[in-house]
């Protein structure tokens, strides 16, 4: 199957992916990633030229050099006539599932319609005058983050109005690796809104592309491709600026854990927010460090060792101005890490320790989980390599499933 090919358009939902060099040609240097938003003003301005431009995007709409999106298109004389944000608004600012208002932008003047408060989708009012809608929205690698399901919910808007979206695709910044359970499309919810696994390897271009097939939408759809990245590429490994997709998201670090570290949102334990490292530790005043540890051992990819932290108005109410015994996690080899296998060990011990202490939120671990088995399993305490084993089947499957999607060399 060929990732790589020229930046010609198709119809219908394919964009491609850039051309390697001519005739097996060595390269002095590595060719520069360069996200969507470059791509488009360099050879796509086409697509947006003569027409009122819809931007769904937030502060990680930038190009290589860290520029906004808004100031490269109105630089380039696109006509942007309308802004929309998804969660954390338009400036990234606000707490995980805090409701935002809707306002306008003091640079342009320009409406930001929230899509994450009043509506989840830009209504018929707020599409008025708009010709296309571009996405830029940088994805964090794990099925949890709400940016893809805004995705969805603009292409329905979207096919519904009969307009066009364009997606302006960015890296995946944790690469293209595939981890963890599939979601059980009983439990789909705004944390889960496909059948893909918890670490799925996609950039929001190809889920966007999945998204259409699987929920038999009829959005036109294009996407403008990365140029220069291969899947395994981590964000860091780049060159481009790094831009937090969210408050707790503040390191590349940090988003390799949070495949696996979100599932303690679903329990009585912190995972850090509030605190200098959110989802790079997990902890409680209770925490029998020692004990958990053990029961743990020694894993592949990661270090493990005991901490102390104290939240600060901590966004999930966990523990506020309490001092907390924890344990920090570290990477130490990216290729053998699994974030969703050591979330779930630790789970396991913790469960083992600490029984009657976990705290289960079963409605919200279960929709983070995708599903009821992942806990029932761990409260029986199963082993991991039995849990694990029974992701296989929906694993291979998936894989198989993307496979159309990709646009990107591995």
């Amino acid at each position: 199957m060929h990732r790589r090919l020229t930046l010609a358009w198709v119809l219908g939902s394919v964009a491609c992916a850039p051309a390697a060099p001519a005739g097996g040609a060595q390269q002095s240097r590595p060719h520069p990633v360069l996200p969507g938003i470059d791509v488009l003003l360099r050879d796509s301005l086409h697509l947006v030229r003569g027409r009122k431009v819809g931007l769904v995007t937030n502060q990680t709409g930038v190009d290589a050099r860290g520029v906004s999106d808004v100031e490269r298109l109105r630089a380039a004389g696109v006509q942007l006539v309308a802004l929309f944000s998804p969660e954390h608004g338009f400036r990234g600012a606000a707490e995980a599932g805090a409701a935002v208002a809707s306002s306008l932008d003091s640079a342009t003047g320009l409406p930001i319609y929230s899509l994450y408060g009043r509506v989840s989708a830009p209504t018929p009012d707020m599409l008025q005058g708009v010709d296309l809608l571009l996405v830029d929205l940088q994805d964090a690698g794990a099925r949890y983050y709400t940016y893809i399901g805004t995705t969805i919910d603009v292409m329905k808007a979207a096919a519904h109005a009969d307009i066009p979206v364009v997606v302006l695709d960015r890296p995946d910044p944790i690469g293209g690796a595939v981890q963890g359970n599939v979601l059980d499309t009983a439990f789909v919810s705004s944390v889960g809104r496909l059948a893909v696994p918890m670490r799925h390897g996609l950039t929001l271009g190809e889920l966007a592309r999945l998204a259409r097939a699987d929920l038999r939408l009829t959005t036109r759809l294009s996407v403008v491709p990365v140029s220069g990245w291969q899947r395994s590429q981590a964000w860091d490994e780049t060159g481009l600026p790094f831009v937090p997709p969210s408050p707790n998201l503040r390191s590349v670090e940090a988003l390799f854990h949070y495949p696996g570290l979100c599932l303690f949102e679903g329990t009585a334990l912190s995972v850090g927010r509030g605190t200098d490292a959110p989802f790079e530790q997990i902890g409680a005043p209770w925490l029998d460090t020692a004990a958990v540890l053990a029961r743990v051992g020694q894993v592949s990819g990661v270090r493990l060792r005991a901490v102390r932290f104290t939240p600060v108005r901590a966004g999930d109410g966990k523990f506020s101005d309490t001092s907390v015994v924890g344990i920090r996690l570290q990477v130490t080899d990216r290729r053998a890490y699994d974030p969703v296998q050591i979330a779930v060990r630790l789970l396991l011990a913790v469960q083992a320790v600490h029984p009657d202490r976990i705290g289960w939120i079963p409605a919200h671990f279960d929709r983070l989980a995708g599903g009821r088995s992942l806990r029932e399993a761990i409260v029986a305490g199963r082993l991991l390599g039995e849990i694990v084993k029974g992701w296989g089947p929906a694993i291979q499957a998936f894989e198989a499933r993307r496979e159309r999607y990709l646009l990107y060399s591995r």
